[in-house]
């Protein structure tokens, strides 16, 4: 069995998984790991074998096949540039990047290129099984979509502050949910938000709680829930709704264990953020990653997804600011609102 070499950008929180994931895959070869905080890249490499690098080093390596980019989101798309430059295939952390005009702009230096994005939500084994369902007609034509996702508490100010603000860093997963979902183009945003959790996060300049409307051309409806704070674990559930019924995906608990009592049942706590309850999403992930570099698949995110999420992310941010209803296509394609 042949093994492909990868490289990773960025070796904190999401670069571990990532390692991890690649470390263990049959097929993958963690060859080597780049940080600009040496302490980062050098725990990763002692626990799966790799070396560290320096990003020149790693792209000019003709052995590394793949770069997988889990730098910082300000690094996105210029480590994804660099890494097409060397001919390298590119699996990227969402989003791509937060400026919709500079995404745009480097369309014609990605064109060609192999680039996987990494909205790990349609990996997930659940979100799969209710896409699979809803596509082969179950409960006949979708009409509406409901998709909740909150987190269990707030991030630290210090990330709100260069996050994106809660659609490019939050909701952005959701607005690919949505559009994957849906299968058609969405027509029309409208969101509604607010600081409800930290005054803080309102005085950073964001908001922590958020509801966006989508409606696709044929009227089918889409309702985000956002909030930076459940108040029970990590809430990720989706509601899709057809002439014939409902399909629903749940949360996932950290067991099935059950204790029935004659006060009444209760279940287990749910996971309780992003890491447990995607665990099964990374990796699967870095498995199509393979099939990618095996020539096996084509990216099946690639930079087009990439520039609609953030497209909508931008969109409901415009519709929270001006209080109306923002039409597509959008100005950012070159066409009216």
């Amino acid at each position: 069995m042949k093994r492909f070499n990868v490289a990773l950008i960025g070796a904190g929180r999401i670069g571990k998984i990532h390692a991890a994931n690649a470390a263990r895959h049959p097929e993958l070869s963690l060859a080597c790991v780049v940080d600009p905080l040496s302490a980062n890249a050098e725990a990763v490499a002692a626990t799966t074998g790799a070396r560290v690098a320096t990003l020149e080093a790693a792209l000019a390596d003709p052995a590394v096949d793949g770069v997988i980019v889990a730098s910082s989101t300000d690094q996105h798309l210029g480590h994804c540039l660099s890494a097409h430059a060397a001919g390298k295939a590119i699996f990227c952390e969402k989003p791509l990047d937060l400026d919709l005009a500079r995404l745009t702009g480097a369309a014609p230096a990605l064109a060609g290129a192999r680039l996987f994005v990494g909205f790990n939500r349609r990996f997930d084994p659940h979100f799969r099984a209710l896409q699979r369902r809803l596509a082969s007609g179950e409960v006949g034509r979708l009409e509406t979509l409901q998709i909740t996702s909150n987190d269990p508490g707030p991030p630290p100010l210090d990330y709100v502050r260069v996050s994106g603000g809660l659609f490019k860093d939050m909701a952005i997963h959701d607005f690919d949910m949505a559009r994957w979902l849906l299968d058609e183009p969405v027509a029309e945003v409208f969101a509604w938000g607010a600081a409800l959790v930290d005054p803080a996060i309102g005085a950073a300049g964001d908001i922590d709680t958020a509801r966006t409307l989508l409606r696709t051309a044929s009227g089918r409806l889409a309702v985000i829930a956002n909030s930076r704070r459940s108040g029970f674990g990590y809430d990720q559930r989706i509601e899709a709704y057809g002439a014939g019924g409902m399909l629903r995906a749940g949360n996932v608990t950290e067991t099935a264990l059950q204790v029935w009592r004659e006060a009444g049942a209760a279940a287990d706590r749910f996971q309780n953020f992003f890491l447990d309850r995607y665990a099964a999403a990374y990796a699967a992930e870095m498995s199509h990653f393979a099939d990618v570099l095996a020539g096996r698949a084509e990216p099946a995110i690639g930079f087009d997804d990439g520039v609609a999420a953030l497209e909508l992310a931008e969109a409901a941010g415009r519709s929270l600011r001006e209080g109306r209803p923002v039409s597509f296509p959008s100005p950012a394609r070159g066409e009216g609102s």
